[in-house]
């Protein structure tokens, strides 16, 4: 059973959420709250797998309480969803560096929504190729200048390669045919890359990959 907790500062939107989850057989939502600081105590309390985070809330905004929880050791297992207006949303950059494991539009497909919680439970980064490159292009060239990381020394060229095209918003498949090899190779390749960068999802190999200066998309 997947354990949802959602936040979102209108009750409405909560509401139709829920009845929607609920409604699965695999997926129970186990807790609500109205804004930021909610949205941590539950977390703490609640411990879900999954927690849907709207970015304007009041006290405390999504994205605050998004890095909050990514901070706390004790909170590692929740993987956060950004609940946004519009697809390119000016936080969404900084919420995936802050932790978050993807994003959601709130008008996406009810079959959508369910998809990407039963995604992000089973660990996939929730980032689709064309919104993914559109997202990145727009503001990781708004991002501060990179800086080469030493980390990036532990990966072989194999390992970089296949980064480089995680952060193009290609998926395993993709890169397999992109490398000529097999779907379970790519997967390990991304797999033992996320491990040397202590990136907990894709969507966070994807950010190390702008900001490190492996991917540059602007400002050449």
């Amino acid at each position: 059973m997947i354990k949802v907790l959602l936040a979102d500062d209108q009750v409405l939107v909560r509401a139709g959420f829920r009845a929607l989850l609920d409604a699965q057989p695999d997926i129970e939502v186990v807790g609500e709250a109205g804004d930021g600081h909610e949205a941590v105590e539950q977390a703490r309390r609640l411990r879900p797998d999954v927690l849907l985070m709207d970015v304007r809330m009041p006290r405390l905004d999504g994205l605050a309480a998004t890095r909050q929880i990514a901070a706390e050791d004790r909170l590692s297992g929740p993987r956060i969803v950004i609940l946004t207006t519009f697809e390119l949303d000016e936080y969404v950059f900084e919420a995936l560096r802050g932790g978050a494991s993807g994003f959601l539009v709130k008008d996406t497909e009810p079959v959508e929504l369910i998809h990407a919680v039963r995604a992000v439970a089973a660990g996939d980064a929730l980032l689709s190729p064309g919104v993914t490159r559109r997202l990145i292009a727009e503001f990781a060239t708004r991002a501060r200048k990179p800086v080469p990381d030493v980390r990036l020394n532990a990966l072989t060229d194999r390992e970089r390669e296949v980064m480089a095209l995680v952060a193009e918003g290609l998926t395993n498949e993709e890169i397999a045919e992109r490398l000529v090899v097999s779907p379970a190779t790519a997967k390990t390749h991304v797999s033992r890359a996320m491990v040397k960068l202590g990136a907990r999802d894709r969507a966070q190999l994807v950010v190390f990959a702008y900001e490190s200066g492996l991917v540059r998309p602007g400002w050449l």
